[in-house]
């Protein structure tokens, strides 16, 4: 747990006086509101923190704010791409706003998504839905009115059930979403080793992925390189981004490509390819 210098654990006052979350807005204005309202919010900073806390608790990876942020870039640089290539919003087709307000969505799931961590591990994801629905509220008041704001919680919220295993997003921002959340896995951070609760080839995994670029793609719009300094990180690879790809609705989209550049590695596979 964060600590002081003398292995004091920090006050819930001074571990949220760092947090401040930072993703390029892009002359949207309306993200750009919602994610000062975010950094305004001491209740949304004390859930991440407890979230953290609960993490560390079971001996799991990163749940902090800074897993939030990683996800938000990845999530709204994976959206651009995406919506560049041709792909519309759900936002869009659906209720006829922008994909700026796509983009309100995508943030709002990606910093609400783990709430339900502060309460347990177990049912996280519906736990983050009730959460979620407390601070919607506020975070979006400044942002929208009435009906949007509650279509845009709206959204938010199914987003956030979609990233649980088995869940099954409707939207291009539900998806892209549960994608983002597994693409927070370079130099073993991972949940994937710590989940499973065994120092075998989950540990070993993890810790073999130095590297995830998200570029365009050659079949696909978007191309997701994980480069690995070992084959055990297609253990990793698979269990993780794998299985939140598959069902994501973004399979014809998205190609993945693990691959080891390094030569002091025997090779027991030069690349994977999902």
């Amino acid at each position: 747990m964060s600590t002081v210098g003398d292995g004091e654990p920090l006050t819930p006052r001074e571990a949220i006086a760092a947090m401040r979350v930072h993703a390029p807005t892009e002359r949207n204005p309306r993200l750009a509101r919602f994610l000062e309202a975010a950094n305004a919010n001491a209740s949304l900073k004390a859930r991440w923190h407890a979230a953290q806390v609960n993490a560390e608790r079971l001996e799991m990876s990163d749940h902090s704010w800074v897993h939030l942020q990683i996800v938000l870039n990845r999530a709204l640089h994976l959206f651009r791409m995406l919506h560049r290539h041709g792909l519309k919003a759900a936002l869009e087709t659906d209720y006829g706003l922008s994909h700026k307000d796509a983009e309100v969505v995508i943030a709002g799931a990606c910093l609400l998504h783990d709430l339900g961590m502060s309460i347990h591990r177990i049912d996280h994801e519906t736990y983050s839905l009730h959460l979620a629905a407390d601070l919607l509220g506020e975070l979006l008041e400044g942002v929208y009115e009435e009906p949007d704001r509650t279509i845009i919680a709206a959204e938010i919220q199914h987003a956030i059930i979609g990233h649980r295993k088995g869940g099954r997003p409707l939207t291009l921002e539900a998806g892209i979403v549960r994608v983002a959340d597994a693409l927070d896995m370079e130099h073993g951070r991972s949940r994937v080793s710590f989940e499973q609760h065994l120092a075998n080839i989950h540990s070993l995994s993890a810790a073999a992925i130095d590297e995830v670029k998200i570029i365009p793609g050659e079949q696909r719009a978007v191309r997701v390189e994980v480069l690995m300094n070992n084959s055990a990180g297609v253990f990793q690879v698979d269990e993780l981004l794998g299985s939140k790809l598959r069902g994501s609705g973004l399979e014809d989209h998205i190609e993945v490509v693990a691959r080891i550049d390094a030569e002091h590695e025997k090779r027991l596979l030069r690349v994977y390819q999902i």
